[in-house]
């Protein structure tokens, strides 16, 4: 078993650093967060181009045909950047529901696809800048429309709720469990990355923040308390690397719940700390850090609760 990235996987990944710096880095989300969606959508083609959003769509439907592993490894530099837009539906939970004209309009970017599942994720992201939404449930799916503009924690993930446009189409509900599983895992992937660029801003800060004619990163309290994010963040990710190779297993959800219950108890930890490290200017809305922030609010809250995924893993314990 492999837990750490192949080289290609490194690669693949800075290059989707590459594209969204370029674009704007956390510009975009800001921008987003506005209601202007043309730099977050000029990024989304851009990702599209370079096969991010086909990663799980077969080379014959213009997709990429890559592996989950492929996947996290994406998805964490998408969380690292907070790059937002309906990510987690478009590239990991529709490709296998709905038909291959839209499979390949999703490979393409040129469909952007948002959804809301029933039990799951009540209400869908984005709908405003989508193209396309739809109400899944655990056994079938339909297109939809955004009826009420909800009030998000995260300003750059609006939220809406839908209502279906057409009748709904029977889905297997095994393909729709393993498609929520992987989307759940991309979403702990996001969190480690998110995770990772607190710590990195935190720690960036410290270095030249001074009090009392020292630099804070100098005093062990603080110190600590970074290390402790890295301590978590680092047991986090092996386990979403490993989530990543159980799919499609018997452990499938046991893994993919103890990989999300770990970076978003990882990504929270590495957010309390960067804003005690930041201080109160950590808490201005003119802040890059306050982005990221909210994102990791938004992310450990959805796709399964804490709750949630500690209760998986304490039924799979008790049948084992």
């Amino acid at each position: 078993m492999r837990f750490t990235p192949s080289d290609e996987q490194l690669a693949f990944a800075d290059a989707v650093d590459d594209i969204v710096i370029s674009g704007g880095g956390l510009s975009v989300a800001r921008s987003w967060a506005e209601g202007d969606h043309r730099p977050g959508l000029k990024v989304w083609r851009d990702l599209a181009a370079s096969g991010v959003l086909g990663l799980r769509i077969s080379e014959e439907e213009g997709g990429v045909g890559a592996s989950a592993s492929e996947l996290v490894v994406v998805f964490e530099r998408l969380g690292f950047h907070a790059v937002p837009g309906p990510y987690l539906e478009s590239a990991v939970l529709l490709p296998t529901l709905v038909d291959a004209t839209l499979r390949e309009g999703i490979a393409d970017g040129s469909v952007v696809a948002t959804a809301a599942v029933t039990g799951t994720t009540p209400f869908a992201v984005d709908a405003d800048a989508s193209t396309h939404a739809f109400e899944v449930s655990g056994a079938s799916i339909a297109a939809a429309a955004s009826d009420t503009v909800l009030e998000s924690l995260d300003p750059a993930r609006r939220l809406a709720r839908l209502r279906a446009t057409a009748p709904a189409m029977p889905l297997d509900p095994t393909v729709v469990e393993a498609a929520i599983a992987e989307t759940t895992l991309a979403c702990a992937a996001m969190l480690v990355g998110a995770g990772e660029r607190l710590l990195a801003e935190a720690v960036a800060y410290a270095k030249v923040r001074e009090q009392f004619g020292r630099a804070i990163g100098e005093y062990q309290a603080v110190k600590h308390a970074l290390a402790d994010v890295r301590i978590a963040l680092s047991f986090a990710r092996p386990l979403v690397y490993g989530a990543a190779l159980d799919l499609g297993t018997s452990t499938t959800a046991r893994s993919v719940s103890a990989a999300k219950l770990a970076a978003g108890q990882a990504a929270l930890k590495a957010a309390g700390t960067a804003l005690q490290v930041h201080g109160a200017i950590g808490y201005t809305a003119e802040h890059d850090l306050g982005l990221v922030l909210l994102r990791v609010r938004a992310l450990a809250g959805v796709w399964g609760t804490a709750s949630d995924h500690r209760a998986v893993i304490a039924r799979a314990i008790l049948a084992s």
